[in-house]
């Protein structure tokens, strides 16, 4: 039984009983599928924990996970204002699309009117559009995008990411790299050394960010407490 609060008697499902239901990880906010409910796959799925669908091509309940193990336990389930909508908020166990991907939403549409390629696309790699990226993304751009890469490694495991690496070990090696990096960042402190500090940070960065994958811990979390011990002070 899950500790949901939802109240399902609230929801305006359509002419032919069903309501769509976006689903996002819990942790990135990334979209990951959109999936249609009717009220006995949304009753399961505030019974279960887990996501229930309604399929329109097979006419048939169906089990977010059934077959392949990639389940997805709910921990939120919002209502739009029309209450014509569901997202559902969820912490995956493996990809979300059947194509073994992180998310169902990897075509990219083109046009003249879309925001500009981000660095490293189309062969880009320079200071000067980075700079540019950070100023139309913002300054954080970067850890919101590494989030959603390590997300993205973890539900795909591909081979040869040293990401996958760190998951296939385990809690034990993702806590010692932190450890390591740590140490490192004191010593390049206290050798004085600007290069070398910036890339301890970066690193311990990243093994940071891996470990509040691992353990389940939205970065979003880490900031609110932040948030409110600022203005404590």
């Amino acid at each position: 039984m899950t500790n949901v609060k939802f109240d399902k008697n609230a929801v305006q499902f359509d002419d032919k009983g069903l309501v769509p239901a976006i689903v996002q990880d819990y942790q990135t906010k990334e979209v990951l599928t959109l999936a249609y409910m009717n009220e006995e796959s949304l009753t399961k799925s505030l019974e279960t924990g887990e996501t229930w669908f309604y399929s329109r091509s097979r006419q048939e309940l169906w089990h977010k996970g059934a077959t392949s193990g990639n389940t997805q336990r709910i921990v939120q389930m919002l209502l739009d204002c029309d209450q014509d909508a569901i997202v559902v908020l969820v912490e995956p166990s493996g990809p979300a699309c059947h194509e073994g991907t992180f998310t169902c939403f990897t075509g990219k549409l083109e046009g003249e009117r879309f925001a500009e390629a981000a660095p490293g696309e189309n062969g880009g790699d320079t200071e000067s559009e980075s700079a540019g990226y950070e100023q139309r993304a913002g300054r954080f751009a970067i850890i919101e995008q590494l989030e959603s890469v390590i997300a993205e490694r973890e539900a795909e495991r591909p081979e040869g990411s040293y990401t996958t690496y760190l998951f296939d070990e385990g809690v034990d090696k993702i806590l010692k790299k932190v450890g390591e990096e740590a140490t490192e960042v004191v010593i390049a402190a206290k050798n004085r050394s600007k290069e070398e500090l910036t890339w301890e940070s970066a690193d311990l960065l990243y093994h940071w960010l891996v470990l509040l994958r691992e353990q389940k811990l939205p970065l979003d979390a880490v900031l609110r407490r932040l948030a409110e011990r600022h203005g404590e002070k």
